[in-house]
């Protein structure tokens, strides 16, 4: 008599699995030069609606010719998801032998003033790569580049209307899907004293992230994927309101003991773990919340990984 065919499904779901990991592994072993996390963190949606769309086959499949249940179609999903990653990875180490071929290393430098500006709104759209910001700079803003022919080239614009700046920081031209490694670099060093308004969207890569001692008033963070360092140390001039949404990866975010801190966190697929601060109904906060002039109000929405917040 035949294995239950759930069953047998089961054991086939596990070798493959297997052999997925030790590919993907293989492929980062003899292809230094190669990130397949960066390809699989963008694309592995895709992995997920074509095993969807093969249950659906099954289910259909097995409606229309229950003898054949037990047949090969019962992992139809798991097949056809199987062969896209190998074609992803085909394409990927593809593309990362030709980006060595071509790779012309880039820099630049871009100095913009205040203008006359007593407040900034700031957007920093950053597609891959590292990312690193810090304050230090007297003028709003330092920016170093380095890029690669063929990557986005770095575009900035400022305009300023009756004492407000705003600033946009992004990208034009060149690639639009990463695969590979990103030698892309961004170095910004912002203005500490002026008031800052500041929305970071980040694609693929690392990012550190550190506002000690910058004036932020308002800070909007969107992780793309890979890893990100946030730190909120240091002294406040005035409250801080901080939304991160979390993407695909690993993020930290550092926080004072000295100012008051009020978090919300929810995990998506996932993990928020806290640490230096206690529950307060929904929320988590510290010991100077409540005491302190200047108060951090943060709002934490997980991705798939780990959030962590510290208390330094």
């Amino acid at each position: 008599m035949d294995q239950n065919p759930v069953v047998r499904r089961r054991r086939i779901m596990g070798p493959v699995i297997l052999i997925c990991i030790g590919v993907f592994f293989l492929v980062a072993n003899l292809v230094p030069s190669f990130d397949p996390w960066a390809m699989m963190i963008r694309y592995w949606p895709v992995i997920l609606i074509v095993v969807g769309l093969g249950k659906v086959w099954d289910y259909y499949y097995v409606r229309r010719d229950p003898a054949g249940a037990s047949g090969t179609s019962e992992v139809s999903g798991i097949v056809i998801a199987v062969v896209l990653l190998m074609v992803l990875l085909g394409i990927g180490v593809w593309r990362t032998g030709r980006r060595a071929e071509l790779r012309n290393e880039n820099r630049g430098t871009q100095t913009v003033d205040l203008q006359g500006a007593t407040a900034v709104t700031a957007n920093l759209q950053f597609p891959a790569g590292q990312l690193n910001v810090r304050g230090g700079s007297d003028h709003l803003v330092d920016a170093n580049f380095r890029y690669d022919d063929g990557d986005a080239v770095p575009h900035v614009d400022y305009s300023v209307d009756g004492g407000h700046g705003q600033l946009t920081l992004g990208t034009k031209g060149g690639t639009q899907f990463y695969f590979g490694t990103h030698d892309t670099q961004w170095d910004l060093e912002f203005n500490d004293a002026v008031p800052l308004d500041l929305t970071v969207d980040m694609g693929a890569g690392q990012s550190s992230l550190n506002f000690d001692g910058i004036n932020l008033t308002h800070l909007q963070v969107h992780v793309g994927a890979g890893q990100v360092m946030l730190d909120l140390t240091g002294p406040r001039k005035q409250d801080l309101t901080v939304n991160v949404q979390g993407g695909v990866g690993q993020g930290r975010i550092r926080l004072p003991k000295d100012i008051g801190v009020r978090a919300h966190a929810s995990g998506g697929i996932g993990a928020v773990n806290v640490s230096g601060l206690t529950k307060d109904g929904d929320a988590y906060v510290n010991a100077a919340y409540g005491k302190s002039p200047t108060t951090i109000d943060l709002t934490v929405q997980g991705g798939i990984g780990e959030i962590d917040l510290d208390q330094e």
